[in-house]
């Protein structure tokens, strides 16, 4: 990788751990489904006028929208607003990459692996434990939850993307953004009622400002565009693995920005989920072994 390829990794990494600290601190003034709508309205607007749209079915589009953009985010979002502290989400969302496996193997027929496998029961064994020290580490079962549902989502996402195959990504980051708008206003319409916000809209705090701009340009265009540029230059065992050290920054940032503090259990447990993850990304690398299931 070039240098400044791996500086454009470090730099993607960055934004995406910090992510999780910007959207706790913009939930402070914003409710999370219209955080949600905002987001992707900026991202949409007014570049859908001057991006075209990816040459891809109306009905994956929406698959894509509804999975990796929708569901993650609906999902994170409230999880972070009842209580799931932003360094953990950070990590508890990296049970992506077990759900995308799961879901490759069901549908696509994808092999798994003794590492994959491995690193499930390892990482399983993690949250469990990041799980059961929820009351002491000030984290609510149900954020901890409603983050599962949200990797998944991630995963089914991954899933679809795979199934869309190459394309230009701005214009799918772009035109999917479009998908999640009209359902975030309406959820948001009916878990936050139009009082709350309009009292968001109007009062809404510089930080608030600025934690939906980051998301919409930072994490979003920038990130997703960048990534996707990332894995058509490298291969993808080359370039995935860099999204371990995202928990990392997002523990760390989380501890340094919020004052955050894990509880022991907790931090065995997020150690526990990143051996998994490594077992998981780099096990086959030391011994390829069968695959355990095949179409």
């Amino acid at each position: 990788m070039q240098a400044r390829d791996r500086f454009l990794a470090l730099a993607i990494v960055c934004v995406w751990g910090v992510n999780f600290v910007v959207i706790k601190v913009g939930l402070a003034g914003v409710p999370p489904m219209l955080l949600g709508a905002l987001r992707f309205c900026l991202v949409v607007f007014p570049a859908i006028f001057f991006v075209p749209r990816p040459r891809v079915p109306w009905r994956m589009l929406i698959a894509y929208g509804a999975t990796i953009s929708l569901g993650q985010f609906a999902f994170l979002f409230y999880a972070m607003a009842v209580g799931m502290p932003a360094g953990l989400a950070s990590l508890v969302l990296q049970s992506q990459a077990f759900f995308t496996l799961a879901i490759a193997a069901l549908w696509l027929g994808e092999p798994i692996r003794w590492n994959n496998v491995a690193g499930m029961v390892v990482a399983g064994a993690g949250l469990a434990l990041i799980g059961a020290g929820a009351a002491s580490g000030g984290m609510s079962i149900a954020g901890f939850l409603l983050t599962l549902c949200g990797a998944f989502c991630w995963a089914s996402g991954n899933i679809v993307s795979k199934k869309i195959g190459p394309v230009d990504l701005l214009g799918l980051v772009i035109w999917g953004a479009l998908i999640p708008i009209v359902p975030f206003a309406l959820l948001s319409l009916w878990f936050e009622g139009p009082a709350r916000i309009v009292a968001s809209v109007t009062h809404v705090s510089g930080m608030g400002v600025f934690a939906v701009l980051y998301l919409a340009f930072a994490a979003t265009v920038f990130g997703y565009t960048m990534w996707g540029r990332l894995l058509t230059r490298y291969p993808a065992s080359q370039v995935a693995p860099l999204t371990l050290l995202v928990p990392v920054v997002g523990l760390v940032s989380a501890h340094v920005l919020l004052g955050e503090d894990l509880s022991a259990a907790q931090w065995i447990g997020a150690a526990v989920v990143m051996a998994g993850l490594l077992v998981n990304v780099f096990g086959g690398r030391f011994w390829p072994g069968p695959a355990l299931a095949r179409r």
